[in-house]
C-alpha cells in the first residue's frame, strides 16, 4: 500500500501523504519517502484508534490494541480520557517520526479525525508548537455552502461537528490549518467522476483526503476502494482539475 502512495507521489498526482509511525513497516515506509524526487509534504498520522500503541496505554488500550473511534470520542466528550497516556503516546509517535526522516513532520493530522477530540486537541496543539512550530494541521471543518455543494455533506457535517472551534484553537498556539476540507464518500462507485465534486465551493487552501493503496492488510473494510482510488488518481488531470475550481495544485 505504502509503494502506491509513493509512486502517486513520484508521478506528482498527490502532494502530500501522512504517516503512521506505529505501524511496524513505518521505517521502510520512511525510506520510500525519502527516495521522492519531487516536492510532496509529509505528515505525521496520530494514530489512537485501531492499531497497537507505541507505548504502555493501560487505561486506553488494556487489551493492547487502541479503541475504535466511538467509544474514544464517547470518552473525550464526557472528559474521560487518560490524558497523560494519551500525551505519552502522542509524544512517542512524533519521537517515531523524527527518527525515521530525520526532521519534524510537514504537518499533523490524525487516524479517524482523533487528534480533534476534545482533550486530544490540547495534547497535540502543545505537541506540535513544540515539535513542529512550522507544520500545519487538518481542521475537518468547511463552510455551510461549501458542505452542501459536495457529495455525501452528512459526512462532512459530522467530521466539521466534531472538529468544531478546532481552528480557532490552532490560531491560538500560533500555528496554521488548512482552509477547506472534503473527501467524504461511501467508498463506492466512480471515484474519478467523483473527486472533481470535492472541489466545489473550495476554500483558500483546500484539503482533499483521499486512502489509495494496493495489498491492503487483511481486514482492511475499505482495501478495494483503496484499488479503486489509486487506479484513478494514476489517470486524473489532477493539475488540470484543480484549476478548473480555481485551484493551484503544489506541494
Amino acid at each position: 500500500m505504502s509503494e502506491t502512495i509513493a509512486d502517486l507521489l513520484g508521478a506528482g498526482k498527490l502532494n502530500a501523504t501522512s504517516c503512521m509511525t506505529t505501524m511496524p513497516g513505518w521505517p521502510a515506509d520512511a525510506a520510500l519517502l525519502r527516495r521522492i524526487d519531487r516536492p510532496a509534504q509529509i505528515g505525521l498520522h496520530l494514530t489512537l484508534t485501531g492499531e497497537r500503541p507505541l507505548t504502555a496505554t493501560p487505561m486506553l488500550a488494556p487489551d493492547g490494541v487502541l479503541p475504535r473511534i466511538d467509544p474514544l470520542t464517547w470518552a473525550a466528550m464526557r472528559g474521560r480520557l487518560p490524558l497523560a497516556e494519551i500525551a505519552a503516546e502522542v509524544a512517542a509517535q512524533f519521537d517515531a517520526f523524527a527518527a525515521a526522516m530525520g526532521r519534524a513532520p510537514d504537518f499533523v493530522d490524525g487516524h479517524q479525525h482523533a487528534h480533534a477530540l476534545p482533550g486530544v486537541r490540547d495534547i497535540v496543539l502543545a505537541e506540535t508548537a513544540q515539535r513542529a512550530p512550522d507544520a500545519w494541521l487538518r481542521d475537518c471543518t468547511d463552510t455551510v455552502a461549501g458542505m452542501l455543494a459536495r457529495p455525501f455533506r452528512g459526512k462532512a457535517i459530522g467530521s466539521a461537528f466534531h472538529s468544531r472551534g478546532f481552528a480557532r484553537a490552532v490560531a491560538a498556539h500560533g500555528l496554521r490549518c488548512n482552509d477547506g476540507f472534503s473527501g467524504h464518500y461511501d467508498f463506492a462507485g466512480d471515484y474519478g467522476a467523483l473527486f472533481p465534486r470535492f472541489l466545489r465551493r473550495p476554500g483558500a487552501v483546500h484539503l482533499v483526503m483521499c486512502h489509495p493503496g494496493r495489498d491492503a492488510p487483511a481486514g482492511d473494510a475499505i482495501a478495494a476502494a483503496r484499488v479503486v482510488e489509486a487506479e484513478a488518481l494514476g489517470t486524473l488531470p489532477v493539475v488540470a482539475v484543480a484549476a478548473a475550481a480555481g485551484l493551484v495544485f503544489a506541494a
